[in-house]
């Protein structure tokens, strides 16, 4: 056994279905939620993903990636709780994920208050991409955020706004003209507070014109509630 197989990461569970969102919307994929967040969202649909909850196993990154290999997706979607939070050992299951000869798609769902200079210079596969949640305000956390981020994100990479509210699209649109990307704009809607259909309205009116509408299909198909989906 390697001492990269051996590294060990708290975490929540691991299952195929589609991807709910993104440009990978529909594809079947294999997701990788490990546990712990340093953020707590106002709107968060995961808070089984941090304390007061408790990991549901701890897994070595070989255990991991044998988990992953009974499974016949091509697309891999590392989730959390925040996936990046374990630094080096984060690194070492995204490297490792990325090595699997089968899987095309690595895409990591991040909170955008983990610094992500260090995982684009040494995680170099061209499998591995970046999903940015940046907070707004409707979250509660949009003062951890690290505007550094956002110039680094890449073409393959996307950049999610969840929108609660009116404010926090026009925060977004700010951003995203004070702040030039590369990345792909989505947009989330809240679906407690914003509805799709006037986050639409808003994106027509007054949103960038490369932005892209991102529904949570799962929450379509199954109740918002229901995990492994």
């Amino acid at each position: 056994m390697t001492e990269r197989s051996s590294v060990k990461l708290p975490m929540v569970e691991i299952f195929e279905t589609v991807e709910g969102e993104g440009t990978r919307a529909g594809f079947p994929t294999v997701f990788v939620r490990l546990f712990g967040c340093n953020l707590r969202c106002t709107w968060c649909d995961t808070p089984y993903s941090y304390p007061p909850e408790e990991a549901e196993s701890v897994m070595t990154v070989g255990e991991i990636v044998d988990a992953v290999r009974a499974y016949r997706s091509r697309s891999i979607c590392m989730t959390g709780g925040e996936p990046l939070l374990y630094g080096d050992r984060s690194l070492a299951l995204l490297e490792a994920l990325a090595e699997l000869p089968h899987i095309e798609d690595v895409h990591v769902e991040t909170n955008g208050a983990v610094d992500l200079a260090p995982f684009l210079s040494r995680a170099v596969s061209p499998k591995i991409r970046y999903v940015m949640d940046y907070k707004l305000p409707g979250s509660g956390e949009e003062a951890q955020m690290l505007k550094g981020n956002l110039a680094l994100l890449r073409p393959q990479d996307e950049l999610k706004f969840v929108v609660a509210h009116e404010e926090d699209f026009e925060a977004a649109v700010r951003l995203l003209e004070d702040h030039p990307t590369a990345a792909l704009p989505l947009f989330s809607p809240v679906w407690e507070s914003m509805p799709p259909a006037r986050l639409v309205q808003l994106m027509l009116e007054k949103g960038p014109a490369h932005a892209k509408l991102n529904l949570q299909l799962h929450k379509i198909i199954w109740d918002p509630a229901q995990r492994g989906v």
